[in-house]
Order: C-alpha cells, then structure tokens, then sequence
C-alpha cells in the first residue's frame, strides 16, 4: 500500500466589506451674539428649549475637518487594498482551473 499526500491550498475566506456608513443629517446653528442674546432672554424668562451647546474654536473645527479627511484618506486605502488582494486571489484561482 502506498500513501500518497497531495498538497491542496485551503480556500481564501474573503468577509464581506462593510456596509456603506450612511449618515443622518445634523443640524448645525452658528451662535452669534444676536441668537445668543435672543437665547438668554428666552432662558431668563423661561421658554428656552432646553438645547444643549457645544462650541468649537476655529483651530478645532479645522481639526475636526482634518481628522474626518484622514479617516476618508485611510479607508480608501484600506478598501483599496481588499480590492487588490481580492482580484491577486481571483487570477490564482483563474490560473489553478
């Protein structure tokens, strides 16, 4: 009797991508000194909303825009490097057929 070992190359899990991020809308409301002021005179006499402010200095809104761009930067790359690795396996298993 004769053992013969054939080597056979597992196949390639390739996960789904991700869903595409589909972003809810957001209300921006720039703060000046009319719509501050109008604001305080609602909250003195008590029919302001009860809103929740955040502020950003022009540095840190720069930032922040920065940061968002770095991150579409990054996953572009990412994707783009599934892509490539996807199509490398796809020819090997086009070649092996």
């Amino acid at each position: 009797m004769e053992v013969v070992t054939v080597v056979k190359k597992a196949p390639t899990y390739h996960p789904p991508l991700p869903n595409q991020i589909d972003p809810v809308p957001v209300e921006w409301t720039v703060l000046n000194p009319e719509l501050m002021q109008n604001y305080l005179d609602d909250l003195n006499e008590g029919d302001a909303p009860t809103n929740v402010w955040y502020a950003l200095t022009t540095k840190g809104y720069e930032n922040l825009s920065t940061n968002m761009a770095e991150v579409k930067r990054y996953l572009r790359q990412v994707i783009s490097i599934l892509k490539y690795y996807r199509e490398l396996d796809e020819q090997e298993a086009k070649a092996d057929e």
